[in-house]
């Protein structure tokens, strides 16, 4: 009775409590990487830079694309030319104008070699974009100009889906003045400069990220301020929006869902989401390491993902319609046939037999096992996945796991430079409505290939992808790339995500989108019902 009472005071306090005066509190999970929107490459980032910045093309509520700085663009007849018209009166946030020419060149320093952008690789239908970043050639050289101060045309060197592309943060304009005379601290309050409908007034460490609305933006945003709170554990978020402290969470702890159902009703938004989560392994370092002459390094792989009870996870741990992945690729993106995966149709005793034969024929046994160490960055249902699938490792294989846990930062350290990892917590949530987004990291000279796994055959494949302009013959060759990649067993799928959030009732403007992206200028504050 006492714990049903204090539900009833929290639920009572979630429903009826008012909006801070113009101020919405989001959960964003760990504290970003960085604000440099050329080097973003994860969600936390992601989401405050949709507020500093605006591309030439913008995503909509729904998350289709709608004019950005752009006001239109125009395409040539083969595909290979894209004009981009800006709107007039563009400003910085600062009050400077905003032209062609300073677009042109934040394109250019997003390909220097120096700069080191993650996103750069999607590009490689940009003219001149490999041979830039490799620093072949000097950024000028790269497929885009100013043809006067308020159009912008990209050359390609094969048709490709710049509508899209032109969404990722490395798109975004940047102030080159604040980088040339701050270098890597540009990204502070009072130095960063933006073109978005927000500008920074606050970063706190391991705190939140304080926005104030950029009068400077061509659409005023609704809400005043916009405060991003580091949220690293999914429970301490729940207790935090229970409290009133947040508008709307960046996720949820694993949970009954009829239960949260029941507390929160239509608060609780759960819908499809273009995300993979899996296990990676470090092949450049043992016990993954294919050069191992002792033992197979493949079987252990292959055997430690049968070994696997997906659909346990997904039932008992994540809750909130996970599916079991045996792929990379979620079956939700648009015109992708995923290749046949035979042990996804097996019984679980079935795969759990299958990991055991290739356990041995890898050299090992239960009284000689390999000790693996499972990396992953600090969170609740992190921890419980890990603590199960060693459970389930060391049940089935006899395998012995150390499991480590690291603050986000270190963790995305370690596993981009290879060198201490083995097995780690890995995923791709999609950039943009393509399976190419989900492959193209595992190619050999990604820098987003945390595995260190290199294949000339998958990497022919992604490049015969690139240069196919038939959109099914290039849906197929990346199927054979992603079933290259499922045989080699560099990584681990456990599942394709949803998105799930609680969001207030005060909370206007809010639309499901399958790339789960909620820019704060379409969100709105509104007086509850009373």
């Amino acid at each position: 009775m006492r714990i049903a009472s204090q539900l009833g005071v929290l639920l009572c306090v979630c429903a009826s409590a008012s909006p801070r005066d113009g101020v919405l509190d989001r959960g964003n999970g760990p504290e970003p990487s960085t604000l440099d929107a050329h080097r973003c490459q994860e969600v936390a980032c992601g989401n405050v830079l949709r507020d500093l910045y605006e591309g030439l093309i913008a995503e909509g509520a729904d998350g289709t694309p709608i004019p950005g700085t752009a006001e239109r663009w125009d395409v040539s007849s083969d595909g290979l030319t894209w004009s981009f018209h800006l709107r007039a009166g563009l400003r910085w946030s600062n009050g400077e104008v905003l032209d062609a020419s300073q677009i042109v060149a934040s394109f250019q320093r997003a390909f220097a070699p120096a700069t080191t952008a993650p996103f750069a690789e999607q590009f490689g239908a940009l003219r001149n974009a490999d041979s830039v970043q490799k620093g072949k050639l000097p950024p000028t050289a790269l497929g885009v100009e100013a043809t006067d101060a308020r159009t912008v045309a990209f050359h390609l060197v094969r048709p490709a889906p710049l509508s899209h592309l032109l969404l990722l943060p490395i798109a975004y304009p940047v102030y080159l003045p604040a980088v040339q005379r701050y270098g890597a601290q540009h990204t502070r309050p009072g130095n960063l400069v933006g073109n978005g409908a927000y500008r920074l007034r606050a970063w706190l460490p391991q705190a939140a990220i304080t926005l104030e609305r950029n009068p400077q933006f061509h659409a005023p945003a609704a809400i005043a301020v916009v405060r991003y709170d580091v949220t690293e554990d999914a429970g301490s978020e729940l207790k935090r929006y229970q409290a009133g402290d947040l508008d709307l969470t960046e996720t949820l702890p694993p949970q009954p869902l009829a239960q949260l159902r029941a507390r929160f009703g239509n608060q609780l938004r759960i819908e499809p989401y273009l995300g993979a989560f899996w296990f990676g392994f470090n092949v450049t370092k043992a016990p993954f390491d294919d050069r191992d002459r002792k033992h197979s390094a493949l079987a252990l792989r292959q055997a430690l993902s049968l070994a696997v009870d997906r659909e346990k996870l997904t039932l008992y741990l994540t809750g909130f319609g996970e599916k079991p992945a045996f792929g990379i690729v979620p079956p939700q993106v648009s015109g992708y046939t995923a290749p046949t995966i035979p042990a996804a149709h097996w019984t679980q005793v079935q795969r759990e037999h299958e990991a055991q034969r290739l356990f041995h024929a890898a050299s090992y046994t239960s009284n000689d096992p390999p000790t693996i160490e499972l990396r992953f960055n600090t969170s609740a249902l992190h921890r419980r996945l890990a603590l199960a699938v060693a459970a389930m490792w060391r049940e089935t294989l006899g395998v012995h796991v150390t499991l480590r846990n690291e603050e986000w930062k270190v963790f995305v350290q370690n596993r981009r430079q290879r060198t201490i990892t083995q097995a780690f917590r890995g995923g791709w949530i999609a950039d943009v409505d393509d399976a190419r987004n989900f492959l193209a990291a595992f190619a050999s000279n990604s820098a987003l290939n945390w595995t260190g796994w290199r294949d000339p055959k998958f990497d022919a494949l992604i490049s015969q992808a690139d240069a196919e302009p038939d959109e099914s013959r290039r849906d197929a060759l990346l199927a054979q790339a992603e079933a290259r990649l499922l045989a080699a067993q560099p990584v681990l799928p456990l599942y394709f995500y949803t998105s799930k959030r609680l969001v207030k009732p005060w909370v206007g403007g809010y639309k499901a989108n399958p790339l789960d992206h909620h820019a704060s200028r379409f969100l709105t504050l509104k007086v509850p019902a009373q």
